[in-house]
């Protein structure tokens, strides 16, 4: 009878990208987002800003 040898190292190793992909796998779900709502949300951010400079007085200064 013979036992197959595990090198604990690998194994730790091993485990330890197990352990990350499925941590990966859950942030994926949790926090991604479509590309369709990253533009949107960009959309309204330059939107935003144009309002902004839009309002300011000539001669200010830009900050």
């Amino acid at each position: 009878m013979t036992a197959d040898i595990v090198n604990l190292r690998r194994a730790r190793k091993q485990r330890a990208r197990q352990d990350a992909e499925t941590q990966a796998q859950q942030n994926r779900v949790s926090f991604g987002r479509t590309k369709a709502e990253r533009e949107l949300t960009e959309a309204e951010r330059d939107k935003a800003a144009r309002a902004l400079e839009g309002h300011r007085l000539p001669g200010e200064p830009k900050p």
